[in-house]
């Protein structure tokens, strides 16, 4: 595995809609540029080796991540991916849907919660949004955030931009409440007619 480049993004947010932060707000992200060996290529069906690059390529962006993050512990996580316009969408998604979350997993010494992921085909330049997730628990509306990220040169046509984040600390000023996952569920019970 071979990055063409890394481009590691922190955003410390210190105030927001008129408010000072009560605690500190940092997204961190990652961004590393692949080669996409199947950029121009038929459509594949097997994703293997794309599935093992992003394992590598994972547990680097974590690694770059989560020292960007400091001294805060990763209270969410989110990963994204943008594939060049000789590429396909599903080569993105078989790189952050399938096991890159195991290496964000292992980074940040656990976290059960399913990872938000976002692809999309652009040139370069593109932005796309990660979306943070709670780590610990899906149900963590404080740690549901997004963070747009963009690498002026990348991906080009035969490449990909993976981006791995983390949120430190809560959403900016995060004061409201949501459904608890119980409610959730009786609700949706209900709605089945259970």
């Amino acid at each position: 595995m071979k990055f063409r480049s890394i481009t590691v993004i922190s955003q410390d947010v210190l105030s927001e809609g008129g408010r000072e932060l009560a605690s500190p707000c940092r997204r961190v992200a990652a961004c590393g540029v692949l080669h996409n060996p199947h950029a121009g290529q038929p459509p594949l069906d097997d994703f293997t080796g794309l599935v093992e690059l992003s394992v590598e390529a994972g547990k680097v962006l974590t690694s770059r991540a989560l020292e960007a993050l400091g001294t805060l512990k990763p209270r969410g996580y989110g990963k994204a991916v943008v594939v060049g316009t000789a590429g396909d969408l599903e080569h993105g998604a078989s790189m952050i849907h399938v096991r890159i979350g195991i290496a964000m997993r292992q980074g940040a010494g656990g976290g059960p919660a399913l990872i938000p992921g976002n692809a999309k085909v652009g040139g370069a330049g593109t932005p796309v949004d990660v979306v943070f997730g709670g780590l610990e628990d899906g149900w963590d509306y404080d740690a549901m955030d997004t963070m747009t990220v963009s690498v002026a040169d990348a991906p080009r046509p035969d490449e990909v931009l993976l981006a791995v984040a983390f949120l430190g600390g809560t959403r900016p000023n995060a004061r409201i409440k949501g459904a608890s996952q119980e409610a959730v569920a009786e609700a949706v019970r209900k709605m089945r007619g259970g």
